[in-house]
């Protein structure tokens, strides 16, 4: 059966055919010319129908199939290892919806069932959508007892995050949960550049719990501006050049208790807390390093700034 428009006095008939759309429309347009001198309201109403059909179906055929960037990132970043669903040993805390995306607090944590030998290795941060996706990667000492181990991030788009457990058996676990955030990687400093500069690299260490504990935690903070290379100065609107501490080792005594290797998606004044075994040490000694290869070193007694 055909379909029909009204121009004027006439019938204009459209018969069904394997290109329906473009005939439909072309044939909507014909019906648009004037019948004498009028134009008829059935006309115009047929062509707003016609036009509204073509631009849904094609707007339906443009939009995109959500990309699964997770399963080829995993791949390059772990060179094809298996990794398996870490529900119940591996878990990530973020905020769904990020206050600040320059500053977004990120938990990881590892939790061995009773009777587990297994340690952990290390934990890889991977922000699915940020410009470089992997944040950071956590290397442990053997019996440092880190089991949790909380930072800051920026994050530069409404994203999935992972986390990827590596225990002493070489096995990957994962994790994830998803940020609603954008802006983060190119958000201007929060410091000014003089203040940032006097500031640079002074580094503060505290402890927290009970001396007695059998697991307690710490806290580092480094004076750094972390600067992504997506930032622009605010007078100048040129890119700020990337300068960010890619490099940090934990020492407890002559004990590493961790290593981490990062990125542009740590946040200005990198902030790490972990909880650790205490080994009897009484020093703690932290040596961070730039990308401009500046070396920051401390050392505090274990019992320093106790909370």
């Amino acid at each position: 059966m055909g379909i029909g428009l009204l121009r004027g006095t006439e019938y204009c008939a459209v018969e069904p055919s394997a290109t329906q759309e473009p005939t439909m429309f072309g044939h909507a347009l014909r019906c648009l010319r004037p019948a004498g001198s009028q134009w008829t309201w059935l006309c115009v109403a047929g062509l707003a129908v016609a036009l509204q059909f073509a631009t849904t179906r094609l707007s339906f055929a443009a939009t995109p199939e959500p990309e699964d960037t997770w399963a080829p990132l995993a791949n390059d970043i772990f060179e094809g290892r298996p990794l398996a669903d870490g529900t119940g040993l591996v878990s990530i805390e973020m905020p769904a919806r990020a206050e600040d995306a320059a500053i977004v607090p990120v938990t990881m944590r590892v939790t061995l069932p009773q009777g587990d030998s297994r340690q952990l290795k290390a934990l890889t941060l991977v922000i699915d959508d940020n410009p470089v996706p992997v944040a950071a990667t956590f290397a442990f000492g053997d019996n440092a007892g880190v089991s949790v181990i909380s930072t800051r991030v920026r994050v530069n788009s409404y994203t999935d995050v992972h986390v990827v457990a590596e225990l002493s058996d070489s096995k990957l676990y994962f994790a994830k949960t998803y940020v609603k955030a954008s802006g983060g990687c190119s958000a201007p400093a929060a410091k000014n550049a003089d203040e940032t500069i006097a500031n640079l690299g002074q580094t503060k260490f505290r402890v927290f719990g009970k001396p007695s504990g059998a697991q307690r935690e710490a806290q580092i903070m480094i004076r750094h501006p972390n600067n992504s290379g997506l930032q622009r100065d605010q007078v100048s609107l040129l890119y700020i050049p990337a300068n960010f501490v890619d490099e940090l080792r934990v020492w407890q005594g002559h004990a590493l208790l961790f290593s981490m290797k990062a990125g542009i998606s740590i946040s200005e004044d990198p902030n790490f807390r972990f909880t650790y075994v205490p080994n009897g040490a009484t020093t703690f000694k932290v040596e961070a390093r730039d990308t401009e290869g500046k070396a920051f070193r401390s050392e505090w007694p274990a019992s320093a700034s106790e909370m």
